[in-house]
């Protein structure tokens, strides 16, 4: 039987659950940068732009955009983690995302109105550690290729 979707008995891949533990990670942090306390500033919580002054956990500037594509990035996770492939394609390119936000971070003035997501230095940090940490995930688990569709399907 191949292993195009779970398994047949319905085990999933190490890459399928990294994708799926991701996902709710995403989605959880897109809900939590919707709640008064666990986001700071919330009355300055704008659609989108730099001035946003919300701030999840204090520490990473938020918007409803930036929110948005928290959930939609944690939907994505746990729709892809239904196949092994699927999920490795969802954290290797999910995580040069994150690297290109990282490096969009690094050369967008964050008072400017490029600054449409919005994002700060520690956000910029984030994005880093979470490409890396998404691109090694989705390689590392499947690096004998096992972790994709059996070994040979």
């Amino acid at each position: 039987m191949s292993d195009r979707t779970t398994t047949a008995r319905g085990t999933r891949t190490n890459v399928q659950k990294a994708a799926a533990i991701v996902g709710v990670v995403f989605l959880l942090v897109g809900v939590l940068g919707l709640i008064p306390g666990i986001t700071t500033n919330f009355g300055d919580l704008s659609f989108a732009g730099h001035h946003s002054d919300a701030k999840l956990f204090g520490l990473f500037q938020v918007s409803i955009l930036h929110n948005i594509v928290h959930l939609l990035f944690g939907i994505a996770g746990l729709a892809m983690a239904r196949t092994a492939a699927q999920a490795r394609t969802y954290l290797v390119f999910g995580g040069a995302i994150y690297l290109v936000l990282f490096v969009y971070g690094l050369i967008v003035d964050q008072e400017s109105a490029a600054n449409f997501v919005p994002v700060n230095t520690a956000d910029d940090f984030l994005h880093l550690i979470l490409g890396i940490g998404m691109i090694g995930l989705g390689l590392a688990l499947t690096r004998d290729r096992r972790g994709i569709a059996g070994a040979t399907s």
